[in-house]
């Protein structure tokens, strides 16, 4: 059977389950708990269905796998799989009628994401109908950075679990932190750097795809770009939460880049008037 059909019938099981799931617990947090493990699968049918000869297939999976334990780990650490549903639904209900959030669950939170899940792995499916092509010097290339930008997303994501370690520990004692958000380490120069690196991995897995094939016009760079643009709403949304919160957040948000690492704005000095 065509590879493909394998992946779309996964995914609409997967779908199925999920939205189901989500009506009857009241909890519209199950696609988040497949995110991490739904793309390995995906790729892992494509590999497998070249038999696991096909070196570039092969790093694709292996590269994708690595992603999923680590982001499965982050996500678990985080009580993810304990039956915490993400705090932004919540919010996100209170600017809903419950009609219109109901159909948000299954359209973009169902559907949506799950479409997404499948269109981030088809460079696989690229570099399956493209397997005459020989694992050369490009995808060398594509493998470190992949691994390049899966360690800067683990290094942000730690600094900001170490972060709220620190937060909630003071929290226990009657004690603040300031500021009450991560500033530090690469959060100096990203206020998303686990945005940007996760972002940057599916964007690699497309270039392997275009080696395959031999050149970046592929129709399969539809996941990486609707998996940005995913984040670009996410981060908004993100942000007007933490701007209502926290004053001060309006100023390190002058100063940081909203995703891409870049060097932070100097601080505006408050000079007095006489």
């Amino acid at each position: 059977m065509n590879p493909l059909v394998v992946v779309i019938v996964t995914a609409a099981i997967a779908s199925a389950f999920a939205l189901i799931a989500q009506f009857v617990t009241r909890d519209f947090s199950w696609v988040d708990r497949l995110w991490s493990i739904l793309p390995v699968v995906y790729c892992g049918i494509f590999a497998g269905a070249a038999g696991f000869t096909d070196a570039r297939l092969n790093v694709m999976a292996a590269l994708v796998a690595l992603w999923g334990v680590r982001l499965t780990a982050n996500f678990a650490r985080k009580g993810g799989y304990s039956g915490t549903e993400d705090y932004r639904w919540a919010i996100l209900r209170t600017r809903m009628t419950p009609a219109r959030f109901a159909a948000f669950g299954v359209f973009f939170i169902v559907l949506y994401q799950n479409a997404i899940l499948v269109l981030i792995t088809l460079p696989a499916y690229t570099a399956f109908e493209h397997r005459s092509t020989s694992f050369g010097v490009l995808d060398a290339l594509a493998t470190i950075g992949f691994a390049g930008f899966l360690a800067g997303e683990s290094i942000a994501d730690n600094q900001q679990w170490r972060f709220h370690q620190r937060k909630r520990a003071a929290a226990a004692v009657s004690e603040s932190v300031d500021p009450p958000f991560l500033v530090d380490g690469l959060w100096k120069y990203s206020r998303h750097p686990n945005f940007f690196f996760e972002q940057a991995q599916w964007w690699v897995l497309f270039l392997f795809g275009a080696i395959a094939a031999g050149s970046v016009l592929q129709w399969t760079v539809l996941g990486a770009f609707l998996l940005t643009v995913l984040f670009v709403g996410s981060t908004v949304f993100t942000e007007s939460i933490s701007a209502a919160k926290y004053p001060a957040y309006a100023g390190y948000r002058a100063r940081t880049s909203a995703v891409v690492p870049w060097l932070p704005k100097p601080e505006r000095a408050e000079h007095a008037t006489s």
